[in-house]
């Protein structure tokens, strides 16, 4: 495991155990990123990951997420291999990380109704970190906080090098759709 990662959960893991933070944090281990990239004409490019770490500060509103890349699943193996090796680079660059605050986040507003809230921080992908403000639809659960959305990247502001023969098969914005239960 990559020393990045295990800090990560280390950090995490202190978080849970600080008598403070826990009732205050909302986390998921089992969380939900697709990635869309289908163009018409052509074979479906997407995939899905059932694996993404995810938490979230009720008190002041901080969050972070995190998936490794190698979770990442296709319907056609082949082409989970290319993007593994060839696209991603996923044993040089083993995880994707979203990290920031949400704006004006306030836990008593939470409703059973999903409610919009702008979560401006850093998206790092394949080594590379861009500042993003992406939407997130929160709302109570029935044992804690549902979280659902969407957004898309290109995958040249993330230095990612499609090959010409294959340029025209793969989007030029990737649709990420994600979807968390945080618990306490």
């Amino acid at each position: 495991m990559k020393k990045s990662f295990i800090n990560f959960f280390i950090v995490l893991l202190l978080i849970l155990m600080h008598p403070n933070g826990y009732a205050q944090k909302v986390i998921t281990k089992t969380g939900n990123i697709k990635f869309q990239a289908t163009v018409p004409s052509y074979e479906e490019v997407a995939a899905e990951n059932k694996s993404v770490s995810a938490i979230l500060d009720q008190s002041t509103g901080d969050f972070a997420a995190l998936a490794l890349v190698k979770g990442f699943r296709f319907k056609v193996a082949l082409m989970e291999e290319h993007f593994n090796e060839n696209y991603m680079e996923s044993e040089k660059f083993s995880k994707a990380t979203l990290k920031g605050k949400l704006e004006d986040f306030d836990i008593s507003k939470i409703t059973g109704t999903p409610k919009n809230f702008t979560l401006k921080g850093d998206l790092t992908i394949h080594g590379k970190t861009k500042p993003v403000a992406v939407i997130l639809k929160i709302a109570k659960a029935a044992n804690g906080l549902s979280t659902v959305g969407s957004f898309e990247v290109k995958p040249e502001d993330f230095d990612i090098e499609i090959p010409s023969l294959v340029r025209k098969k793969i989007a030029d914005k990737i649709k990420i759709s994600y979807n968390f239960l945080l618990v306490k």
